[in-house]
């Protein structure tokens, strides 16, 4: 039982079809006046950063296509779209492909 622990420390995910995996931005601390937000005011960012990218979304002729997005890009995102959770302590969201609104940088 004990090495059942141990080994299973780190896990790794791996998004399906045409899945993004992303972990949000840090929310700004000031509004743009200079005033210190309290941490019920900030609204979460939806912008972040892509963590991991599935392989592509399956085509009618069993082809996949190619993912706009690669691992590191910064993207911008719907509000509401995707599904938050933690994994390892980590915070990120599952998002598809066409959730993702823009590439930034």
């Amino acid at each position: 039982m004990a090495s059942a622990a141990k080994s299973a420390s780190k896990t790794t995910i791996k998004p399906l079809d045409d899945r993004i995996v992303v972990t949000r931005t840090e929310a700004q601390e000031k509004s743009s006046g200079g005033i210190f937000l309290p941490e019920a005011a900030k609204e979460k960012p939806q912008e972040g950063k892509v963590l991991a990218v599935g392989p592509g979304k399956l085509l009618d002729d069993g082809s996949r296509s190619k993912p706009d997005v690669a691992v590191g890009d910064l993207i911008l995102f719907g509000k509401y779209s995707g599904t938050e959770l933690t994994v390892d302590g980590l915070e990120v969201i599952i998002l598809k492909e066409s959730d993702i609104l823009a590439k930034l940088g």
